[in-house]
């Protein structure tokens, strides 16, 4: 298996994995504390350790869980392992994140999610959200015998490829390819301008050339459709419409769905493998297939960040706290920027201009307050919210999440970033 290759005995590992519960299916550690990349996140010894749990029972685990580490987790643990369970499951991206644990003298944050919900999206993309950081090199800590999860493991690398594949023209480069295979998990997530560092995609791929070539060498060797040089680094593959049709097809079922969900037309309810011929003979194939894979993990990544305002509890507020640097820069630059913030507990929305930064004069509240605020968040992020104008003194001192907003050009994308701020009670906006 392709994925084998990046196995690591590192003690560091297993003496962190030795403080959690040992029922496992898989395990692994991800990100810069890992790999090293380029940039701001280079200093490997200062980067936090991030790992993702994968567990049959999650109720059992958290159960156990909770008996060694109670610490790690929000105000929800009072509810118990069932509610903590459901809420990994059925919001977000099916994964529940304890952030910002210091653990063997080194600060970590983990991830859980159930071995259904991965294999699901590893074979699906349903959401490309765990499944994305497995097609970037990983360090496996643990792993059993689950066939099923071998095989979709497998799968989600081929898938990987044949996605970039259709992203490319028919002569790149090694770089080329792992460029696009390592942007697919971040294609349209709404982070990525503003939250993280616009060259995060080439500062992961740059130092790690040999790495993703250690993860996907063996499957481009014995793909049919390319034509690998290893030593030169290149590729050529076959671009004819007949050869983007076979691609496609073996795309996974939820990115077909939305290539066919963008692609018909009202009234047409053609069905995929039709949609799919189409789009083989688009001139315009790739750019289809990059606008499915956004509409898969924009809304992924806005969930599970909206979610994580719950799980993570104060460290969600540590953890934001630490993005703002410069952000009192955009004020004196006139940055032509709208702000929104949204009361996480409630729906009241603060909208102002990036030059009156110093003061808010204009609170918006939504009429009724019984929808949740991650519609709110979802619905403010497609389009500003109109709700009729109120006083701020009708809002006690809060938390509230802030957002910038801003159009990217080169993507034609908005791109919002969640900052931390609080309002005092002279009605002061104040960037902490």
């Amino acid at each position: 298996m392709a994925l084998q290759a990046l196995q690591s005995s590192g003690v560091t590992f297993r003496k962190i994995l030795s403080h959690f519960p040992e029922e496992l299916s898989l395990a692994f550690a991800y990100g810069s504390g890992v790999y090293r990349q380029a940039g701001p996140s280079s200093d490997q010894k200062k980067a936090m350790l991030d790992f993702v749990f994968t567990v049959d029972d999650p109720v059992e685990w958290h159960s156990k869980n909770l008996k060694k580490n109670w610490n790690h987790y929000s105000f929800l643990k009072i509810f118990g392992p069932r509610i903590i369970s459901t809420v990994q499951n059925n919001y977000g991206a099916g994964v529940y994140y304890n952030p910002l644990i210091m653990c063997d003298g080194r600060l970590i944050k983990y991830g859980v999610i159930s071995t259904s919900t991965l294999i699901e999206d590893l074979l699906n993309w349903n959401n490309l959200y765990i499944a994305g950081r497995l097609q970037k090199p990983v360090k496996i800590v643990a792993m059993n015998e689950n066939v099923a999860l071998r095989s979709a493991l497998d799968k989600n690398l081929k898938s990987a490829v044949t996605a970039a594949f259709l992203m490319l023209p028919e002569s790149f480069s090694e770089e080329d390819l792992f460029l696009e295979i390592a942007g697919l998990s971040y294609s349209g997530d709404f982070r990525m301008v503003v939250g993280e560092d616009r060259m995060k995609v080439l500062n992961i791929v740059k130092p790690n050339i040999a790495h993703f070539r250690e993860l996907y060498g063996s499957i481009l060797q014995e793909n049919p459709q390319v034509v690998y040089k290893i030593q030169q680094g290149s590729l050529e593959i076959d671009k004819s419409p007949e050869g983007q049709f076979t691609q496609l097809l073996t795309l996974p079922k939820t990115l077909q769905q939305q290539i066919n969900h963008i692609m018909d037309l009202p009234g047409k309810n053609r069905d995929v493998e039709e949609t799919l011929l189409q789009v083989a003979h688009d001139p315009d194939c790739g750019d289809v297939v990059r606008l499915a894979l956004s509409a898969i993990v924009r809304p992924s990544s806005m969930r599970q960040s909206t979610k994580g305002i719950f799980t993570a509890g104060k460290n969600f507020l540590k953890s934001t706290l630490t993005i703002p640097a410069g952000l009192k820069g955009l004020s004196a630059a006139g940055e032509n920027v709208k702000l929104y913030v949204y009361l996480a507990s409630a729906c009241a929305v603060l909208a102002f201009d990036g030059p009156n930064l110093g003061h808010c004069s204009n609170i918006r509240q939504a009429a009724g307050a019984v929808i949740p605020a991650s519609e709110v968040l979802l619905d403010g992020f497609a389009a500003p919210l109109h709700f009729p104008s109120c006083s701020l003194h009708a809002v006690s001192p809060h938390v509230f999440i802030f957002m910038k907003v801003t159009y990217d050009t080169v993507t034609k994308t908005v791109v919002p970033c969640f900052l931390p701020l609080f309002i005092s009670r002279d009605n002061r906006l104040q960037l902490s």
